[in-house]
């Protein structure tokens, strides 16, 4: 593969913001040099002036290709990932599935095999749905799939009964897991849920406006803090909360950690969270917004944009799945409409504007900013699910994976320019500050300038090393 000089750019380093030439040989970074200070001949010359240099953007939460059982994705990984790239996403995190009575290493098996048409780098974790319930057993089976580089796992408290995991189930898997993998937990209290949705039935209020209220916040907080009690009686094991939608679950899981400096407590949101309210359940496409967990107040989305800008999370994630229209307004009926999001390809052009303004709003330093950034999209995410140094940072020795960034112009959302397969974004209309310029992956070119350029099936399984605690 040819040499690569990025000339030119603010490049973002883990610790640092400078101008700089980032140096790329045989897919990997060698070299960080003042500009114009290479005495490369060879080297074929991507301009970034004018531009940030990101480290290519690490979504630890996307869902390509799903199949719930219920509801199918109507993407692949040839869609999925090349929507990340138009993103500036080099690598996702995405799940495999453990079906009933399925052994754990066919369970991987089965999902890398969907997986090969994939354009960017991607690791798994696994969902955990039939766990051998004697521990001995369920200890080996938890260490070879770690050893197989999954050392992340998934399970819900919520979604009986396909995925549901009561607290004995969720003690045992802890209790049966290694201390050097981590569990991943959608958490809502079911019980919280039902009561809601059967309250809303009783009303005769089932349509996609009363959504929100089906899955109160409440729900979300409460499960949140009784999984980390697991965790504590199973003997401190490591947890990660995904996609809190609640500024107060945020609020609680932050005290938490602080109270008893928790080294093994990590959490994230997702960029919905962070610009959307539940003030789309009564607009004109309520049924665009259809997720779980779903749209929180205003208030709670003002005070999870300070959360971000603080540092008070460890990720800020997608969650992405991409369903077709036709499965999001077949019937006015949350109860049977397919839940969740695109967002591959708008993360990093949303994160940056939300940057942009509270720059301008004096809420932060654009240094600060633009670190922030690139350590919740990319650094942290590579270091919590094991896949760091190789990815998440722009330094010597690490994957050539890179996002030029353009800051300049101001863009609006529309679904006719995006590539995701759905119909439909949940951003439509919004303006952006700034677009992807160029994603560079493992040292080659996947877009530039609005064009794709790279190769289906080019993308490497990264085997995900054994959890290790993260500093904040």
């Amino acid at each position: 593969m040819a040499r690569m000089v990025v000339h030119g750019g603010q490049v973002v380093l883990p610790q640092q913001v400078i101008q700089a030439d980032v140096l790329i040989d045989n897919e990997k970074i060698v070299g960080i040099v003042a500009p114009y200070t290479a005495q490369w001949t060879d080297a074929q010359l991507i301009d970034a002036e004018g531009c940030y240099v990101f480290p290519g953007i690490v979504d630890a939460h996307t869902h390509i290709q799903l199949d719930t059982g219920i509801f199918q994705t109507d993407d692949d990984w040839e869609i999925g990932t090349k929507v990340a790239a138009y993103g500036g996403v080099t690598t996702v995190v995405d799940f495999a599935t453990q079906f009933e009575g399925q052994p754990l290493p066919q369970a991987l098996e089965n999902r890398l095999t969907e997986c090969q048409p994939a354009i960017i780098d991607y690791a798994l974790h696994m969902m955990i749905t039939d766990l051998n319930r004697d521990q001995e057993q369920a200890e080996r089976d938890l260490a070879e799939l770690r050893d197989l580089g999954i050392p992340s796992i998934k399970l819900y408290t919520t979604y009986r009964p396909n995925y549901y995991a009561d607290d004995a189930t969720i003690l045992h898997t802890l209790r049966a897991m290694p201390n050097d993998m981590l569990a991943l937990f959608h958490c809502e209290n079911d019980d919280l849920v039902a009561d809601a949705i059967k309250r809303l039935e009783a009303q005769g209020n089932t349509g996609w406006q009363f959504h929100g209220q089906a899955r109160p916040a409440e729900a979300e907080t409460e499960a949140a803090l009784r999984v980390a009690n697991l965790a504590q009686i199973a003997g401190h094991k490591p947890i990660y909360i995904v996609h809190c939608s609640s500024a107060d679950t945020l609020h609680a899981l932050d005290e938490l950690r602080d109270r008893t400096n928790a080294n093994w407590l990590y959490f994230e949101s997702c960029i919905q969270y962070l610009v959307l309210n539940d003030h789309q359940y009564n607009g004109e496409h309520p049924e665009h917004f259809i997720l779980q967990p779903p749209l929180r107040s205003e208030t709670s989305r003002q005070a999870e944009q300070d959360a971000f800008l603080a540092g008070r999370f460890d990720v800020l994630s997608t969650d992405h799945c991409d369903y077709s229209l036709r499965k999001k307004n077949t019937e006015n009926d949350f109860r049977v409409t397919a839940g969740g999001l695109p967002g591959l390809e708008t993360l990093l052009p949303l994160t940056y504007t939300l940057i942009h303004n509270a720059v301008d709003q004096g809420k932060i330093s654009l240094h600060s900013g633009l670190l922030r950034l690139a350590q919740m999209l990319a650094q942290r995410p590579a270091q919590i699910f094991g896949i760091a140094p190789q990815k998440g940072a722009i330094q010597i020795g690490a994957d050539a994976d890179l996002v030029i960034y353009d800051p300049s112009p101001q863009v609006t959302i529309t679904q006719d320019s995006l590539h995701t397969i759905g119909g439909y974004s949940p951003y439509e209309g919004m303006t952006v500050q700034g677009c992807v310029k160029t994603t560079i992956g493992r040292g080659e070119i996947l877009v530039q300038d609005g064009e794709f350029m790279g190769t289906v099936g080019r993308g490497q399984f990264l085997k995900g090393k054994p959890f290790q605690p993260v500093e904040r």
